[in-house]
């Protein structure tokens, strides 16, 4: 099934699935789809009209059945009718029969995530006429996929030694290989159980999470819902699991999911114009679906008349309007921005090239594949496809309230639970008297926090200093009165603060230099003083660093990235 099914629908198969969840589910094997398309053979594309072309369960395709004029079948007046096409949108949730229909020529199109075509490119370039071409990126998953877990895994790196359960072939696999590459950890460091299905039935990542010995799962957000008690905390009743949370959605880890649309080499050498027409009607359905869903109150009839046909497309039913608007709500549209970004742009952290590589480099660690194999572009001319858009053009909108963020982050400083929902964290070093933080002495880590904030766009970054605590010491020890003291440890504070801001206007200067606009509004600042030394603490007091080492390490900035997804009022989703 796809990544979410209609509310009713869903929640019966998920029931029916529970059912038999106590029993071990039918775990399978994941061999490369070398092996499993080997017996497929490769034909020439169909010429019949209309042309095939798959849809997905997917808040992005509907922006594709609007570009149809809201049907399966290419109806007058539409965007693609307009640029002369002639398409039959069908749906095709399970990836294996999307290849199949492409090997034998019934659809030149397959319709993924850019991880699934990594999965399969290595087979479908075997040979020269299948060869995936990547053409448009239609959205990013922004809240319709989570990874689920148990009691004692309170951050990424947790997941070491661990048992994952995720569907095989799946849209969550580089999710999972993304995750642990970030937190320091690979695919060896857990062991990793395979479903062959998303979700309502016995045999999904949900249903092998109520198993004793499954400590995390990767599931769609319906299923994550109910596993956690309605995303806060399992109670154990009513098909959750007790004490399981999300440690982490596609909310807050928006830029590892794409999904896209690619194209025969075959069918694009021959069809140039026709392909590129394609896309071109993708890029308007979606603007125009976007600006019906803005005025939709004074467009309700054909909002109505949208909504309804594309949840019976989608969902089996025109009443599953309330779900449709879950799909649509967790789906970021790359636009034709994202889409230069994406295929153009070689400092853009999350291009094609870059999500390639890694995705490509974890999958061989799988034993998903068996080499790298380079995944083409159409090279379009992106101005040719700007015409007739409203294509957006200003600076990006802020993402977080920064007088929110400013007071939970004081409220946690204060709680001293400032380090809870992190997902990842690393230090930089400074020393004595530095208040200069140059890119060319911190480029590597710099670009590391790009890679953070570009990939987990939802999540909030801490930039926090520390300073060092033995010049308070000594004069502790001198016996100075707690008025002086007290200086001292403010001056300290006021200090790491500083050395906080200067870090981080440094990072967005060097982002800028690169020709990248950082969200200045996800970083917040931090000053802890001598609060919290390497050195740790000897009663109330910092403790004396014994080594030059602990001298030198107590001086750093900590960059920490939290999931905030519960502060309501912090973040804004586009």
């Amino acid at each position: 099934m796809s990544r979410i099914a209609s509310g009713f629908l869903w929640f019966c198969l998920f029931l029916a699935g529970l059912s038999q969840a106590l029993a071990a589910p039918g775990y399978v094997e994941s061999p490369p789809f070398a092996q499993v398309l080997a017996g497929v053979p490769v034909q020439e594309v169909k010429t019949q009209r209309p042309l095939r072309v798959p849809i997905i369960t997917w808040g992005g395709d509907i922006a594709t059945l609007h570009a149809n004029g809201d049907g399966r079948r290419t109806k007058a007046g539409s965007p693609f009718d307009a640029l002369g096409l002639d398409l039959e949108l069908v749906r095709k949730d399970v990836f294996s029969e999307q290849l199949k229909a492409y090997l034998e020529g019934s659809s030149p199109y397959l319709r993924g995530t850019l991880g699934m075509i990594n999965l399969a490119a290595e087979a479908l370039s075997r040979d020269p006429r299948t060869k995936p071409v990547v053409i448009y990126q239609m959205t990013w998953s922004a809240g319709g996929d989570a990874l689920v877990v148990k009691p004692g895994i309170h951050a990424a790196k947790d997941l070491r030694g661990k048992t994952i359960a995720l569907q095989a072939y799946g849209p969550h696999v580089d999710y999972l290989t993304k995750i642990l590459a970030d937190a320091g950890l690979s695919p060896r460091d857990v062991k990793l159980r395979w479903l062959p299905d998303l979700t309502g039935t016995e045999n999904s990542p949900a249903a092998a999470f109520q198993q004793p010995d499954i400590d995390a799962a990767f599931a769609i957000i319906p299923d994550a819902t109910v596993l956690t008690s309605g995303g806060t905390m399992g109670t154990g009743a009513e098909g959750s699991v007790k004490g399981a949370r999300i440690l982490l959605s596609t909310r807050t880890a928006n830029r590892i999911i794409a999904d896209v649309y690619a194209v025969r080499s075959d069918y694009l050498n021959k069809n140039r114009p026709q392909v590129q027409a394609f896309v071109q009607g993708l890029l308007q359905g979606q603007e125009r679906l976007q600006q019906l869903a803005r005025d939709k109150a004074a467009r309700a009839a054909e909002y109505r008349a949208l909504t309804t046909a594309a949840a019976e497309i989608l969902l089996d039913s025109p009443q599953a309007v309330a779900d449709l608007e879950g799909l649509y709500a967790d789906a970021e549209f790359a636009g034709w921005r994202g889409n230069l970004d994406f295929f153009t742009n070689p400092e853009f952290p999350r291009s094609i090239g870059r999500l390639a590589k890694e995705t490509q480099e974890a999958f061989i660690g799988l034993g998903l594949l068996g080499q790298r194999t380079p995944l083409a572009s159409a090279e379009w001319d992106y101005l040719q496809l700007r015409a007739g858009l409203k294509a957006e053009t200003g600076p990006q909108a802020s993402r977080f309230d920064q007088e929110q963020v400013a007071a939970v982050v004081a409220r946690k400083q204060r709680q001293g639970t400032l380090g809870e929902g992190e997902l990842f964290s690393f230090e930089i070093f400074f020393k004595p008297n530095q208040n200069q933080f140059s890119a060319d002495l911190y480029q590597e880590s710099f670009d590391k926090v790009i890679e953070y904030a570009s990939t987990y766009g939802g999540a909030l970054i801490t930039v926090e200093g520390h300073s060092d605590p033995l010049g308070y010491l000594q004069k502790l020890k001198e016996g100075q009165p707690e008025v002086v003291l007290g200086r001292i440890k403010q001056s300290a504070k006021n200090l790491s603060l500083s050395r906080a801001v200067a870090v981080r206007d440094s990072l967005i200067a060097f982002a800028q230099g690169k020709g990248l606009t950082l969200d200045a509004t996800q970083f917040a600042v931090v000053g802890h003083g001598i609060a919290k030394p390497k050195s740790g603490l000897c009663g109330n007091e910092p403790c004396a660093p014994k080594t030059e080492r602990e001298w030198h390490d107590n001086m750093r900035v900590e960059f920490r990235v939290l999931q905030v997804e519960a502060e309501s009022s912090v973040f804004k989703p586009l």
